[in-house]
């Protein structure tokens, strides 16, 4: 997921997302570009904070053994508060002409991208073999970061979304851990008896700020079988039936059983920090929720696990996918580019490497066996590397994910002018979560009606 200044998603997106203050990241071509020695010197965001020490660690270690083997290439991480999960500081930077060489965005970044001038087209060096598993990268992934026939940004992580819910709360509420709901009604009733454990536990957690609200409820459509665009992506389509019936389930839950807990207004960092602490009972996320959890909220895997997103009356009829990826910033020299490109597939696109340096993140405690990043296509030697190393590394109980693989939901990709229809939505999702007399057709009117003047504006 990612955030506003108002993205257009590929409709493609067959196939996550994390932030906090502004740090000046100011690129001045003279300290990104050919040094006097021949080396090539590019700044690149998104490393991890120094909370997330391990993973500090890894990335500075990686930097050192890129460098070690690429002497001619010189890489300058540059930390953009907490790494690129809050998409307001995205757009910010983006507007301030702060970005870095190679920078980090959403897969509903694109058309913002475009329309600050500040993409570089990078179609001819991606095809010359500068990433070795590049054939292997699923097309789908690609298209999603293409306009025009011309390609902007690498793929480096891809997600769907499913019902994550805490097996140590479950056994205490007296439910089966191997049986997660699979209706929103028995979510509603699982999230009844977890909240009645009472210690300020809440049954079912939701956001409802930051853009994070709208990309939920995105996702909550999708399983009762709607879309928040008509086909031709020119007008909101979510004052229906479908769209009412995702707030009267939070609603009910919130106000009739009272087992959302009293906090709302949660972003993606309040709702896994409760996560963690042993607060949430289930919420719906994408399985590296778990290893955000873990590697920066200090939970337990071991506690955690995944099913399917459920849908009203049966199985879901959709769910939300989506990812992210490395643009690369207008004015770039050739070299650059390609240094830049050999950095991403070291980094997140090589099996063995990088994020997918299983054999270091094992002992580490990092959650290794996650059915996720789907980056290669399936069937593609790239895929067939990651997946022998994640099975032979995994520390975690791959069982606590067999359920959620073992029902594929249908995936849908996020709308166009994805993030700034997410923050008209905020408003209908914080209505219904703080305000028990809330209208929720007259939230999801005004919410219309704020869409379609922007599908409008954006023509």
């Amino acid at each position: 997921m990612s955030v506003p200044q108002y993205r257009k998603a590929a409709a493609l997106a067959l196939v996550a997302g994390l932030g906090i203050s502004l740090t000046a990241c100011s690129t001045k071509s003279d300290d990104t570009s050919n040094d006097a020695g021949g080396k090539v010197t590019i700044t690149v965001d998104c490393q991890p904070v120094g909370a997330q020490k391990e993973l500090l660690q890894n990335w500075n270690d990686d930097v050192a053994e890129f460098q070690r083997q690429n002497p001619d290439i010189i890489i300058k991480s540059v930390s953009v508060g907490e790494q690129c999960n809050n998409p307001p500081d995205f757009t910010a930077r983006l507007s301030g002409g702060t970005v870095t060489d190679v920078f980090y965005g959403y897969m509903t970044d694109l058309q913002q991208v475009l329309d600050s001038g500040q993409a570089m087209d990078i179609t001819e060096f991606a095809n010359q073999g500068t990433i070795s598993t590049w054939d292997s990268v699923d097309p789908a992934l690609k298209e999603v970061f293409t306009d025009g026939g011309k390609l902007y940004a690498v793929p480096v992580k891809n997600y769907s979304m499913g019902l994550v819910y805490n097996k140590v709360l479950f056994q205490r509420a007296g439910l089966d851990v191997n049986n997660p709901p699979k209706t929103w009604p028995e979510v509603r009733e699982a999230a009844k008896k977890i909240s009645a454990l009472g210690d300020g536990i809440a049954g079912y957690a939701e956001y409802s700020a930051g853009n994070t609200g709208g990309w939920h409820f995105t996702s909550l459509l999708y399983s009762q079988g709607g879309q928040v665009l008509t086909e031709d992506g020119k007008k909101a389509d979510f004052n229906n039936p479908m769209g009412k019936q995702v707030l009267q389930n939070l609603k009910d839950m919130r106000y009739g059983d009272n087992s959302m807990g009293s906090r709302q207004l949660l972003q993606w960092g309040d709702l896994l920090t409760n996560a963690a602490a042993g607060k949430v009972g289930m919420f719906i996320g994408a399985p590296d929720t778990t290893q955000a959890i873990v590697s920066q909220f200090q939970g337990k895997f071991q506690d955690w696990a995944m099913g399917p997103l459920p849908g009203q009356d049966g199985p879901a009829k959709g769910t939300l996918g989506g990812g992210e990826g490395y643009f690369f910033k207008k004015g770039l020299t050739p070299e650059q580019v390609k240094a830049g490109l050999k950095w991403v597939a070291y980094q997140k696109l090589t099996p063995g490497k990088g994020q997918f340096d299983y054999v270091r993140a094992k002992p580490q405690n990092y959650p290794v066996g996650l059915p996720q990043p789907l980056l290669f296509a399936n069937g593609s030697e790239a895929q067939k590397q990651e997946l022998e190393l994640r099975k032979a590394n995994a520390n975690l109980d791959t069982t606590n994910f067999a359920i959620f693989e073992a029902n594929p939901v249908p995936i849908k990709g996020e709308p166009r002018n994805a993030q700034a229809i997410y923050a008209v939505l905020d408003a209908a999702m914080s209505g219904v979560l703080t305000n028990p007399n809330a209208n929720i057709d007259a939230l999801l009117k005004t919410a219309e009606e704020k869409v379609n003047q922007l599908l409008a504006a954006e023509g």
